[in-house]
């Protein structure tokens, strides 16, 4: 699709094919996590297995989820804490707790810290797999067209970036950058779950191609807008402030 007034020149296709939906597990028990590593990926998800706390911040840090499926009871802390945080971190990927503590008073205080449903232990695999694919449904469902972060207002249908209304000229490979940042407003982006998304692979992209493309956009925006937009963390990644 071409703009008028030599705006931008891109397809809105993604610069990459469409990937499996990517299903993060965190769960303790050895058996158990096998068995839903097993069961999900036979419905054709990828699916990642982490044990512990610590695991499954790496792993959100590392990669970006569809959906994730959540222990309470692990090892190194209390799965309801490790969402907390996430939430508070601005991570809005859906949750599905999965936990053996049942009860009203268990599943309203699971809702209330984010989840999105909770599955009390035991339970059927099939019901599970609904709910993971109800889950996905709904977030697909009501993700905008339209994202607004201070003054930067990113239109997904026609491809455009307006910043404080004006209309912004980018290549299609900084737009796919800022698209990035805006479906993660205020998380902290690891170099490689920003390769992920925009090249086919971050083990084909030169280590310093990513700061040269970053380094256009920031200028481009932040000449705009007046003020600083991305946050550099030395050996991490970049946030969008």
């Amino acid at each position: 699709m071409q703009l008028a007034a030599g705006f931008i020149t891109l397809t809105c296709s993604r610069l990459k094919v469409d990937r499996t939906m990517k299903v993060l597990v965190v769960e303790d028990h050895p058996q158990l996590g096998q068995m839903l590593q097993r069961g999900l990926a036979e419905s054709r998800y990828t699916v990642i297995l982490v044990r512990t706390c610590a695991e499954a911040n790496c792993a959100i840090i590392e990669s970006t989820y569809e959906a994730i499926v959540l222990d309470i009871g692990l090892p190194d802390g209390n799965g309801l804490d490790l969402l907390r945080d996430w939430r508070q971190g601005g991570f809005n990927e859906p949750v599905l707790i999965l936990s053996a503590r049942g009860g009203v008073e268990n599943h309203i205080k699971g809702l209330d810290v984010g989840a999105d449903d909770y599955l009390s232990k035991p339970f059927s695999f099939e019901e599970l797999r609904a709910r993971v694919r109800s889950l996905l449904r709904r977030h697909s469902a009501v993700k905008l067209t339209v994202l607004d972060h201070n003054g930067i207002l990113l239109d997904l249908v026609n491809c455009t970036v307006k910043l404080n209304g004006t209309l912004m000229e980018l290549t299609s490979r900084e737009y796919a950058l800022l698209e990035i940042f805006m479906h993660n407003q205020g998380r902290i982006l690891s170099r490689s779950q920003i390769t992920e998304k925009v090249w086919q692979s971050h083990y084909d992209v030169d280590s310093n191609l990513l700061d040269v493309y970053m380094s256009r956009l920031r200028n481009k925006l932040e000449a705009a807008l007046g003020h600083p937009v991305f946050k550099t963390l030395r050996g991490i990644g970049y946030q969008l402030v």
